[in-house]
């Protein structure tokens, strides 16, 4: 197993970054102001979620039921009684009575095709399509 060597910055272990600088005393007065007054929102917004609790009303959720028109209401109907009992019994097997097809070739990824020649079966075997 090798391993391959990749540039410092592409690592992930979470390396600590510096300080953060900025461009200059005013960005840096910008800066703390933003974070000042989000700060307070973040604040207030967390005063108010505390004081309204969220309650569904019961006539919005009986509003989102799905119902069925008048009109369309299915009534039970029985099946058929036809007198037979047990499982059904499955279809004859197919098979080719024919003789013009040899056999059949595989062409690709397992795809079986008929064959009718001698010529066919060789260029099945290399590959090859006509």
């Amino acid at each position: 197993m090798t391993m391959h060597l990749h540039h410092p910055s592409l690592s992930l272990t979470g390396k600590r970054k510096g300080k953060f600088k900025f461009a200059s005393a005013e960005a840096k007065r910008q800066h703390e102001e933003l974070a000042q007054s989000w700060q307070e929102n973040m604040t207030q917004w967390k005063s108010m979620s505390k004081s309204v609790k969220f309650k569904p009303s019961v006539r919005s959720a009986e509003a989102l039921r799905p119902r069925v028109p008048p009109g369309r209401e299915s009534k039970f109907i029985p099946s058929l009684d036809t007198g037979h009992t047990g499982a059904v019994s499955s279809k004859p097997a197919q098979m080719y009575t024919g003789t013009k097809m040899i056999g059949i070739g595989t062409l690709h990824k397992s795809n079986a095709v008929p064959v009718f020649s001698d010529d066919e079966a060789k260029d099945m075997a290399r590959m090859r399509r006509g």
